[in-house]
Protein backbone atom coordinates (compact mmCIF):
# COMPACT_ATOMS: atom_id res chain seq x y z
CA UNK A 1 0.00 0.00 0.00
CA UNK A 2 1.37 3.46 -0.83
CA UNK A 3 1.78 6.10 1.62
CA UNK A 4 -0.37 9.29 0.93
CA UNK A 5 1.90 12.35 1.05
CA UNK A 6 -0.45 13.72 3.82
CA UNK A 7 0.85 11.00 6.45
CA UNK A 8 4.34 11.55 6.64
CA UNK A 9 6.04 14.62 8.16
CA UNK A 10 8.59 16.53 5.67
CA UNK A 11 10.61 17.49 8.87
CA UNK A 12 11.33 13.93 10.78
CA UNK A 13 9.68 11.66 9.27
CA UNK A 14 6.93 11.46 11.80
CA UNK A 15 3.35 10.37 11.74
CA UNK A 16 0.88 13.39 10.49
CA UNK A 17 -2.59 13.16 11.69
CA UNK A 18 -5.71 15.41 10.72
CA UNK A 19 -6.85 17.76 13.07
CA UNK A 20 -9.96 19.20 11.21
CA UNK A 21 -10.97 21.38 8.96
CA UNK A 22 -10.99 25.36 9.10
CA UNK A 23 -11.29 28.43 6.62
CA UNK A 24 -8.33 30.80 6.41
CA UNK A 25 -9.48 34.32 4.84
CA UNK A 26 -8.65 36.03 1.99
CA UNK A 27 -7.99 39.28 1.32
CA UNK A 28 -6.35 42.16 3.80
CA UNK A 29 -8.04 45.07 5.96
CA UNK A 30 -7.82 48.39 4.53
CA UNK A 31 -8.28 51.91 6.50
CA UNK A 32 -10.78 53.02 4.36
CA UNK A 33 -13.02 49.80 4.35
CA UNK A 34 -12.00 47.87 7.11
CA UNK A 35 -12.62 44.35 7.15
CA UNK A 36 -15.16 44.90 4.23
CA UNK A 37 -12.96 43.79 1.41
CA UNK A 38 -11.33 41.39 3.47
CA UNK A 39 -15.07 39.29 3.77
CA UNK A 40 -15.65 40.12 0.21
CA UNK A 41 -12.21 38.38 -1.08
CA UNK A 42 -13.63 35.16 0.72
CA UNK A 43 -12.27 31.94 2.34
CA UNK A 44 -9.87 29.10 1.23
CA UNK A 45 -10.71 25.94 2.99
CA UNK A 46 -7.97 23.83 3.81
CA UNK A 47 -6.94 20.54 6.23
CA UNK A 48 -4.08 20.93 8.54
CA UNK A 49 -2.44 18.36 9.36
CA UNK A 50 -0.22 17.73 12.40
CA UNK A 51 3.16 15.67 13.25
CA UNK A 52 3.31 13.78 16.59
CA UNK A 53 6.89 13.97 16.95
CA UNK A 54 8.35 17.51 16.27
CA UNK A 55 4.30 19.39 16.01
CA UNK A 56 4.92 21.42 13.10
CA UNK A 57 1.48 21.72 10.75
CA UNK A 58 1.05 21.49 7.08
CA UNK A 59 -1.81 22.60 5.39
CA UNK A 60 -3.85 21.24 2.32
CA UNK A 61 -6.83 22.49 0.29
CA UNK A 62 -9.71 20.54 1.09
CA UNK A 63 -10.37 17.83 -1.29
CA UNK A 64 -7.03 18.48 -3.24
CA UNK A 65 -3.74 16.19 -2.77
CA UNK A 66 -0.80 15.71 -5.04
CA UNK A 67 -1.11 16.39 -8.30
CA UNK A 68 -4.84 16.97 -8.55
CA UNK A 69 -3.81 19.79 -6.07
CA UNK A 70 -1.58 21.88 -8.46
CA UNK A 71 1.66 21.46 -6.88
CA UNK A 72 4.29 20.24 -9.55
CA UNK A 73 5.36 16.48 -9.03
CA UNK A 74 9.29 15.20 -9.23
CA UNK A 75 9.98 11.30 -9.11
CA UNK A 76 12.42 10.24 -6.34
CA UNK A 77 16.43 8.88 -8.02
CA UNK A 78 16.59 6.63 -5.20
CA UNK A 79 13.25 5.04 -5.29
CA UNK A 80 11.24 6.06 -8.04
CA UNK A 81 8.36 7.13 -6.35
CA UNK A 82 6.40 10.76 -7.44
CA UNK A 83 5.76 13.34 -4.68
CA UNK A 84 5.23 16.80 -4.79
CA UNK A 85 7.93 18.86 -6.09
CA UNK A 86 8.94 21.21 -3.15
CA UNK A 87 9.79 18.39 -0.58
CA UNK A 88 13.39 19.06 1.10
CA UNK A 89 13.38 15.08 0.95
CA UNK A 90 11.16 12.01 -0.23
CA UNK A 91 8.80 11.04 1.89
CA UNK A 92 9.26 7.22 1.14
CA UNK A 93 12.95 6.52 1.17
CA UNK A 94 14.13 9.65 2.74
CA UNK A 95 16.63 10.49 -0.17
CA UNK A 96 17.91 13.77 0.58
CA UNK A 97 17.99 16.53 -2.76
Amino acid sequence: MKVTNKTICLRCGGKMSSIGVTKLQLGKASLVFGNWSNLLEGALEVEPYECSQCRKIEFYAKGQTGSAGGTPQTVCPACSESHDFDYPKCPYCKHQY
